[in-house]
């Protein structure tokens, strides 16, 4: 099998649509999605892609330690490794960036992994899907492809500035909604009735990023229960378990974690203590496909709740997320919201969803093409 012969990094930048809390940047950084891309290459010179996606106001690392992460510490230590020496891979990206809690750089890490499984899928002549699929056959999942119904994202100022959004939502199509709520419990609690008035049929469920303490987080849950929300995602901070004990307790909505799943190790022990109902899965929180498909697995094997999130993925990124729902057996809809608030491709073909439905793409590897002129049209080097 050929080796890893070398680990490139690409700092992008893709322009915004729209206002989203997450997008804020210190003065004097550029505007913009940034991401850093990251081109792999094998001793024979086929080519593997995959992309970060740090956002510094939703977890600690930043397109500047994602590159320092790879180009410093990762790639030295992976160049002239066996492809399909998986299990080594692991182990020494594990061991060049250490766990703190749980996993060390997972946002890096997951570009790494991404382009890895682009290139071993190319070789084999397959996509990525058929790759995560070999373990399932023969199983009912079926890889066929399956649109995956997308969510628009709420994250309103005011309730006025909410209804123009579900008004765009629906006019392009979206049916459900997925709201950024916290703290403030009494504009949640109206944020939630205006978009059950507006959108009654929906499907709607409120993730606080960690943004309640446990007594709002408490009083707020059956608020949203009796106004028909699915869910709460990540009401506490992550460390707060006895929090989510409670919260568990007065059973009043389904709690599902987020930001505090970084493992399938975490999963296992916070489901032992009967701390949530389920996981909104992202592939960049969990360092990559490796991962999150062991998360996704360990899900069914459970029985606890699959929602699916990204963290506004582009490209790469939400190709790679489309791979995995559609072969996880995704059956609500997910809060993939790159379609929503990104512009500009790096693809030859860029991902384009017919109202709220997608397809993972079905070429070679992610299914995807990067076209590197696109590349270094959106690139913060220097051309």
């Amino acid at each position: 099998m050929p080796r890893i012969a070398r680990i490139e990094t690409f700092p992008i930048t893709y322009p915004t649509v729209g206002s989203f809390k997450f997008f804020a940047a210190p003065r004097g950084l550029p505007a913009g999605r940034r991401t850093v891309v990251v081109k792999l290459t094998d001793d024979e010179g086929l080519i593997g892609w995959g992309q970060a996606v740090p956002s510094p106001r939703w977890s600690y690392e930043t397109p500047e330690t994602v590159r320092s992460t790879i180009d410093l510490y990762l790639a030295p230590e992976l160049v002239g490794l066996d492809l399909a020496a998986a299990s080594e891979i692991e182990l020494t990206m594990q061991r060049a960036i250490a766990p703190g809690f749980s996993t060390g750089q997972p946002i890096a890490k997951a570009a790494i992994d991404l382009a890895l499984w682009d290139l071993r899928a190319r070789r084999a002549h397959c996509s990525v899907a058929s790759l995560l699929m070999e373990s399932e056959r023969p199983a009912s999942l079926s890889i066929a492809p399956q649109p995956i119904t997308l969510s628009w994202t709420l994250n309103p100022t005011d309730l006025a500035d909410a209804e123009r959004s579900i008004a765009a939502a629906q006019a392009l199509g979206y049916r459900n909604f997925n709201l950024k709520v916290a703290p403030d419990i009494e504009f949640d609690v109206a944020l939630c009735r205006t978009v059950r008035r507006l959108a009654p049929d929906a499907f709607i469920w409120a993730d606080a990023n960690a943004g309640y303490d446990v007594a709002s987080a408490l009083a707020i849950a059956p608020q949203l229960a009796d106004l028909g929300i699915a869910a709460l995602e990540q009401p506490l901070p992550a460390n707060r378990l006895n929090g989510y004990r409670q919260l568990r307790a007065q059973r009043a909505l389904p709690i599902l974690m987020d930001e505090s799943i970084v493992s399938t190790t975490d999963f296992d022990e916070f489901h032992r203590l009967g701390l949530l109902d389920g996981v909104a899965v992202k592939i960049a929180r969990m360092g990559g496909l490796t991962e999150a498909w062991r998360l996704v697995r360990r899900l069914r094997e459970t029985g606890s709740l699959f929602y699916a999130s990204g963290l506004t993925d582009p490209d790469l990124s939400l190709a790679a997320s489309l791979q995995l729902f559609a072969c996880g057996g995704l059956a609500l809809p997910a809060a993939l919201n790159g379609p929503q608030f990104l512009s500009g491709s790096i693809l030859r073909q860029p991902l384009v969803a017919s109202g709220d439905q997608l397809y993972a793409p079905a070429g070679l590897g992610l299914g995807v093409e990067v076209d590197e002129d696109r590349l270094r049209e959106l690139s913060e080097l220097p051309h």
